[in-house]
């Protein structure tokens, strides 16, 4: 007996609770959601418009990356990151990301530079804009184009998880950053290291760009605190 493929309905390939966790990790990252939120199911489910169980399902995705912490008999909260969260999250994307280059660096580097010139066109029309959220999304493009011309899943993967707890560290901080000139005279640095092949110099700019961030965001911190114990610098 034949199949009547015209009684199969395209099956969709992204379930319910990876949609929900999606917007809600959107909705963490651009502070919509600040450090210390309760998320009440009744309400995030209306607000969504879907059920309790994939909303469940999605929430508890979100445990397991960090970005949500589940208090006994409370409910589920944002994570508040401290001076030791801003440290760690720093330290791990310069790792993933020189991980990433190393690999770009032996692979394609034309194609890489491409992906890197597109996103860092887009930093350049944010920057003119004078729009610092538009230029706080091109640059985790940038950092993000960089992992995905790298061709590890796993490295991706790390890196859409460290890339929204640095929007988590970043986001009531947006006029800290660096001025937009020097952010993309350092983002230009990085694209032309990998188009030319220089790991020396994408290494070095990477790892003074990821410094920078750690100190200005410590400094902006309730006492302007570093991490316990830890000078506010990435490890090379």
């Amino acid at each position: 007996m034949g199949l009547d493929v015209s009684e199969l309905e395209p099956v969709s390939r992204r379930s319910t609770a990876e949609i929900v966790a999606d917007r809600i990790r959107t909705a963490i990252m651009r502070g919509t959601f600040p450090p210390g939120t309760q998320l009440g199911e009744v309400e995030l489910a209306g607000r969504l418009g879907v059920s309790r169980g994939p909303l469940r399902e999605a929430m508890q995705r979100l445990v397991a990356e960090g970005l949500l912490r589940s208090e006994r008999h409370r409910g589920l909260f944002v994570r508040e990151l401290d001076a030791d969260d801003v440290l760690d999250v720093y330290i791990a994307r310069t790792a993933v990301e020189r991980a990433a280059a190393l690999l770009v660096l032996a692979g394609d580097r034309g194609a890489a530079a491409v992906r890197l010139t597109g996103a860092l066109g887009a930093m350049e029309a944010a920057a003119r804009a004078g729009d610092a959220v538009a230029l706080a999304d091109a640059d985790h493009d940038f950092h993000a184009e960089l992992v995905a011309a790298s061709g590890s899943p796993r490295l991706r993967r790390m890196t859409d998880s460290l890339l929204v707890e640095t929007r988590m560290c970043l986001a009531a901080l947006q006029d800290t950053g660096p001025p937009a000139p020097d952010l993309l005279a350092e983002h230009q640095i990085l694209r032309d290291a990998v188009r030319d092949g220089d790991e020396a110099r994408f290494v070095t700019t990477l790892e003074a760009h990821m410094t920078d961030a750690v100190t200005r965001i410590l400094a902006a911190m309730p006492g302007g605190a570093s991490a316990p114990g830890t000078p506010p610098t990435v490890p090379a």
